[in-house]
């Protein structure tokens, strides 16, 4: 039986769509094998978020190249996407296929079997309009199914090379998101999490069809206990869009929703398009028709530009908005983006420390956040044994609201839905124990 290993580098987007290339490799007939194993086809994601993302992903390609020689090494994702002479200059590189075309993989494969000469595949992404169909019906390991909806970001923000990458928004047509979600559900998942390269803006290159009515409609599913976005722009949070979050029992009451910097100078320096007033007023919002909902965002922080002043401002804005977590990242320069030709770059030491302050605000509002729920029950669905202290019994999983709670308990318990009682609050874990009572009455998921 051929062997192909993955290796992927980047966000959650670049995950889902290795797990759909692997479906691809399995109907063909191949086995997966560990990585750092000798196989037949090497297939790496890559990422260009960050010059190191291009670095990082030069070296994966280099080690596979150099664990089999004989084998085909594929690079796909977005360095593949942007710079794909680049890679090809890499001794050892096969075939080069982007971030579009990958449904074409197994015939390339077949083609560099017959001919050995390296094949690149990759087409211009800003003419690409359609979506592309690459279904995932399981995912190893794992409880929360992720289901790609959408593909492609228009904002074009100073500091973001991913447009140039992803190419233009473009929705998944809704038949073919219901009829995924219902696969997942009849494959045991209970929850299910939106995502895409710009989530929120599903539906916006569609007549008559919206992300508020993808959440009605993802409502009706039979079976499915949790649905919950990935991550999602104020601007797109609509009044249809908070009406499908209040109204809908499905819903996570857990939003994750961009910041970037919390200074208007430097949103406007980005190309962000609110104010940290619009910012603040729909979070407000939000508190009102979902009490108790944690709210996680994105911070990059030494944006050239961004004075101590301009700092100030935005840490006092963020101890505002009561985060429950928040992502900090130092400004990173990336290569063919406005912001890299800036003047005024940020200092490296000044860039870490506040680096610094900002993780010790998020740790604070991270606990504050926890600590409401001490005494509490929440739903949560078991994940995997604790991998701190495996042997003491012990298992987390996440709330709706996305506290990561550990517990003690079986392995049985794995994707099923149990109330747990919140008896200690922590940063990025909260212990509490299971309640036996009343009894779990929804079907235990079965990961397949």
């Amino acid at each position: 039986m051929p062997t192909v290993a993955f290796h992927t580098l980047g966000c959650k987007v670049n995950f889902y769509d290795t797990e759909a290339i692997w479906q691809l490799f399995k109907h063909d007939g191949f086995e997966q094998v560990d990585f750092e194993s000798t196989a037949d086809v090497y297939v790496i994601n890559t990422c260009t978020v960050t010059n190191t993302g291009d670095k990082k992903s030069r070296q994966m390609i280099r080690r596979a190249v150099r664990r089999n020689p004989e084998a085909i090494v594929a690079v796909t994702g977005c360095y593949a996407q942007t710079s794909p002479a680049e890679i090809l200059a890499i001794p050892g590189v096969d075939l080069v296929i982007g971030t579009q075309d990958r449904d074409k993989i197994i015939p390339y494969i077949q083609q560099l079997q017959q001919e050995r000469q390296p094949i690149n595949a990759v087409r211009n992404i800003m003419k690409t309009r359609q979506f592309e169909e690459l279904d995932v019906p399981d995912f190893a390991d794992r409880t929360r199914a992720f289901l790609k909806i959408q593909e492609g970001c228009n904002n074009f923000c100073t500091f973001c090379i991913i447009p140039w990458s992803r190419g233009l928004m473009r929705s998944r047509e809704p038949q073919s998101v219901l009829k995924q979600a219902r696969m997942l559900v009849d494959a045991g998942y209970q929850e299910i999490v939106l995502t895409g390269i710009h989530t929120g803006g599903y539906g916006e290159d569609m007549e008559n069809y919206s992300l508020a009515k993808l959440l009605w409609d993802l409502d009706k599913v039979d079976g499915l206990k949790r649905v919950r976005i990935s991550s999602i722009e104020a601007s797109q949070i609509t009044e249809e869009v908070l009406e499908a979050l209040e109204g809908s029992d499905k819903m996570c009451r857990h939003l994750h929703i961009p910041l970037q910097a919390g200074d208007d100078g430097v949103l406007a320096r980005m190309r962000r398009k609110y104010t940290t007033a619009d910012y603040g007023r729909k979070i407000e919002q939000i508190h009102k028709i979902m009490p108790g909902v944690a709210i996680t965002t994105d911070v990059i922080v030494g944006f050239p530009g961004e004075t101590e002043e301009m700092f100030r401002n935005g840490y006092r804005f963020m101890e505002q908005m009561q985060f429950s977590e928040m992502h900090v990242f130092p400004y990173s320069k990336r290569t063919g983006t406005p912001a890299a030709r800036m003047e005024d770059q940020v200092d490296e030491e000044v860039k870490n420390s506040r680096v610094h302050e900002l993780i010790d605000l998020s740790e604070r509002m991270q606990l504050t956040y926890a600590q409401k729920y001490v005494g509490q029950v929440l739903e949560v669905i078991p994940e995997r044994a604790h991998k701190g202290e495996p042997d003491r019994g012990l298992m987390m999983g996440y709330s709706d609201n996305y506290l990561q709670l550990v517990f003690k308990g079986g392995e049985d318990l794995i994707g099923s839905v149990c109330r747990i009682k919140v008896t200690q609050a922590g940063v990025n874990e909260s212990r509490g124990h299971l309640l036996r009572e009343p009894a779990i009455t929804t079907p235990k998921a079965v990961i397949v």
